[in-house]
């Protein structure tokens, strides 16, 4: 089983993912890792979209007992935005993720990028190029697969909870 994590940065994509990948024992990929080039400053230097869809794609067809993958993958194409049998969308309070990613950056690199903060808060209102609301609900009401929505910034727990609940009763 494909399972994709989305929402807005600082929403829990990566956590949620990680610790999903961990309990069904399968492998885990952040799309970050894909998007971005390592460089110093990080996340300053994107991939070309074809290198990204065709280093992800070889990555989970190579992971044949299923795959948790976390980020937002809108217009990386078909072949991978079609590929998942449940997508979970995480919908967090503004004030939450912006919270978390400051805390975030400040723990990783000193202190927290104020262009990407900004970028980050303004998610809901989509005023800026690249992840917004609108844009991952509009995505979302394309796919094939199961939609799992889970709203307000809940416990990782109660969220696995949620998630083994509905592929249970699946």
């Amino acid at each position: 089983m494909r399972t994709l994590i989305t929402g807005a940065a600082g929403s829990g994509t990566t956590t949620l993912g990680r610790t999903l990948a961990d309990i069904w024992n399968v492998p885990f990929f952040d799309v970050d890792d894909y998007y971005w080039l390592p460089t110093q400053p990080v996340y300053r230097q994107k991939r070309t979209a074809s290198l990204r869809l065709s280093m992800l794609t070889k990555d989970l067809d190579g992971a044949r007992d299923g795959a948790v993958v976390a980020g937002s993958v809108v217009d990386w194409g078909l072949e991978i935005e079609d590929s998942f049998s449940l997508i979970i969308f995480l919908v967090v309070p503004k004030e939450i993720r912006i919270d978390r990613l400051v805390k975030r950056e400040t723990a990783r690199f000193g202190a927290a990028d104020r262009e990407f903060i900004a970028w980050a808060a303004q998610y809901d209102e989509g005023r800026l190029p690249g992840r917004s609301l609108a844009i991952h609900e509009t995505w979302l009401s394309q796919r094939r697969c199961t939609v799992m929505r889970i709203e307000g910034g809940i416990p990782v727990a109660e969220s696995l909870n949620r998630i083994i609940s509905l592929r249970r009763d699946q």
